[in-house]
């Protein structure tokens, strides 16, 4: 058995779509959700043969609201990756349960970038809510961003992309082709990710976060995919996040 793949209003094209190329390199046979594994939590994954990351100022792709979503993304404890995220109940950073311990103190930096452009806060905050399953924390920051907070939504788009501090770096982008859902994860099978890009956010072609990347097992040679639990799914176990929170858009 599998587990199922629905849970996310996904296009047509999306669902036929088979795994997107790492570059030259040939495309991925069409994904089938694997059978429940027990993987190891590792969100460092090369996709194909080359590191496909793009500084954020420099990045002219076709995602082009990516420009805009970036100055909600947040270095935190300069391990991980968070956004900050459009909520009823007042904006939060959305990142990895894996990344901070309930009632922890974090340390949150914005618009650290190669070119900063944006608002360059440095600020702490409190994990209100902290999962392993799915795989994500809340923090609630001492003080607010000049940034438009990101908003969740469940449509997935062919073309995807996360903003990132792999390895605390400068903020980069990758992009990719939409894999596949399985149960509440999204699967994306060329979109590069290193140390600390835990907790970064997935972002549709519209710019809305439609998942948090938490787990990577690409290869250079090609093969295996990275992934992250579903905004759906966070919102159906977050006690602070409302349905409302989450636009089907």
């Amino acid at each position: 058995m599998h587990r199922g793949c629905p849970a996310l209003l996904v296009p047509l094209s999306a669902l036929l779509l088979g795994a997107g190329a790492c570059g030259t390199e040939p495309a991925r046979p069409p994904f089938v959700c694997e059978a429940p594994r027990v993987r190891p939590r590792v969100a460092h994954a090369q996709c194909g043969p080359t590191l496909d990351f793009t500084p954020i100022n420099a990045y002219q792709g076709a995602l082009a609201l990516a420009q805009e979503r970036e100055e909600a993304v947040v270095l935190i404890n300069g391990s991980c990756t968070g956004t900050l995220i459009a909520a009823a109940a007042g904006p939060v950073v959305l990142t990895a349960g894996h990344c901070a311990a309930l009632g922890a103190r974090v340390l949150a930096a914005f618009n650290v970038e190669d070119a900063p452009d944006g608002d360059p806060l440095v600020t702490e905050g409190s994990v209100l809510e902290r999962a392993d399953d799915p795989d994500y924390a809340l923090v609630a920051l001492d003080r607010l961003p000049q940034a438009v907070p990101t908003p969740l939504a469940t449509q997935v788009t062919e073309r995807l992309s996360i903003i990132q501090h792999p390895r605390g770096r400068p903020k980069v982008v990758a992009e990719g082709e939409y894999l596949d859902t399985c149960g509440a994860e999204v699967v994306y099978g060329d979109l590069d990710t290193l140390v600390g890009s835990s907790g970064a956010g997935v972002l549709n072609a519209r710019g809305e976060l439609i998942a948090v990347h938490t787990d990577g097992d690409c290869a250079g040679d090609n093969s295996g995919t990275n992934r992250g639990w579903s905004a759906a799914r966070v919102v159906e176990a977050s006690a602070y996040l409302e349905a409302a929170d989450l636009g089907a858009r």
